[in-house]
């Protein structure tokens, strides 16, 4: 097969090829990134530009190389914009911008603090990582903060994955 210009668009299993990921995991982050915009043709076909490639690129590398939660990202990229995130995934570093990283442990600390989930209602007990409505979930008394920071963080991946998994599964009923 002929190698494609570099400003050709790229369907869906070429642009998770590129960026080291499975199609799955490119539709959903496009629901958990605004930044994240395909072409869509009729019958909902996504083409992927060189630039939506490399914010895969870069999205990539900082929630698999450098370990920040969806949240986390989230807000890195909101508060460096995509050329900054999209440059990630040429190789430069979080630590090239002061400041600019956001840890697992910080924004665990931001939800804790009383960041409310979205969709969840205004006075309703939020619902924890574990989907059990007002369920506590910090980890058990006695352990370091680094512990508890690095337990939040496996919990979030776990419903990270979970998500994923409930998507892709055929629906019970």
């Amino acid at each position: 097969m002929a190698e494609k210009s570099p400003d050709a668009y790229r369907t869906i299993s070429e642009a998770g090829e590129e960026a080291g990921l499975p199609a799955h995991v490119l539709r959903f982050w496009e629901s958990k990134f605004t930044q994240l915009k395909p072409v869509k043709r009729a019958g909902g076909r996504r083409l992927y530009r060189p630039q939506d490639v490399q914010l895969l690129k870069g999205l990539r590398r900082l929630l698999y190389e450098e370990g920040y939660t969806i949240k986390g990202a989230q807000k890195y990229l909101k508060d460096h914009g995509v050329a900054h995130v999209s440059g990630l995934g040429e190789g430069g570093t979080p630590s090239d911008v002061p400041g600019a990283r956001v840890s697992n442990a910080q924004a665990n600390e931001e939800h804790a603090a009383g960041a409310q989930e979205p969709g969840a209602r205004d006075g309703a007990a939020p619902e924890s990582r574990s989907g059990v409505p007002g369920a506590q979930p910090d980890a058990p008394a006695g352990l370091g903060s680094e512990d508890r920071a690095r337990i939040r963080s496996a919990l979030g991946r776990l419903q990270d994955a979970r998500q994923v998994l409930g998507s892709a599964l055929p629906s019970r009923g």
